[in-house]
């Protein structure tokens, strides 16, 4: 699979779209189709009426519904909906360590490489969290270029353990009128938090671990 690029009505025609990117005509489930339910410790938990087995991750947590537009080549459809992340295809990625551009493996024989925005990371020693999938090596100069949140200098990392440490969501709870959502925040939950059973999940977080920090000069290539 490939990444896309935009549409021939978008003024960034030539920009690479990235795989996680949403799009327009991609729509979020509505709060209609939730409830609370007995979980399997019978505690009440956030779910779906119709839940089914994919709306939670691996380590249980409760997934926000997205619908998506893909196309025959099987990559999404429609015009970007610029600095708005696909909850779905960016698990996808993240979970599996591929390209958040075109869903190739992110591993390397040096590492995974994994982009941050200039100054986030000031210390080789920091405790480092981040919401954006690795990037291969074909794709990682391109994202540099073309994503302003990198703004063309990131902080690179070749890492080599990057587990799972949480996600970023909504919190829910029971309110006078019935189910309500929280404010959100941009702070991750981590996995085993008593309050996740609460929480519904739009992005996944890694921590990465024994890294290195190079430039993108220093990059191999592909």
């Amino acid at each position: 699979m490939t990444a896309s690029t935009a549409s021939a009505a978008d003024p960034a025609a030539s920009r690479l779209v990235p795989y996680i990117t949403s799009r327009e005509g991609e729509r979020p489930d509505l709060l209609l189709s939730l409830r609370g339910m007995r979980g399997p410790d019978g505690r009440l938990q956030l779910g779906y009426w119709d839940e089914l087995r994919e709306d939670r991750d691996l380590r249980g947590v409760l997934w926000g519904r997205c619908s998506q537009t893909i196309g025959a080549g099987g990559l999404p459809t429609g015009r970007p909906r610029w600095r708005m992340v696909h909850p779905s295809r960016q698990r996808e990625t993240m979970q599996q360590l591929r390209c958040q551009v075109c869903t190739q493996s992110a591993r390397t024989r040096h590492g995974i490489i994994f982009l941050t925005g200039p100054g986030e990371v000031r210390s080789e020693d920091a405790v480092v969290r981040t919401a954006q999938p690795p990037v291969c090596l074909e794709h990682a100069r391109l994202a540099a270029e073309q994503c302003p949140h990198l703004a063309g200098r990131p902080t690179v990392f070749l890492v080599h353990s990057a587990p799972l440490y949480g996600v970023i969501g909504t919190p829910y709870q029971y309110g006078h009128g019935g189910l309500q959502a929280l404010p959100t925040t941009d702070e991750a939950l981590p996995y085993g938090h008593p309050s996740l059973g609460w929480f519904l999940a739009s992005q996944m977080v890694r921590q990465l671990r024994a890294y290195t920090i190079i430039s993108l000069g220093d990059l191999p290539d592909p």
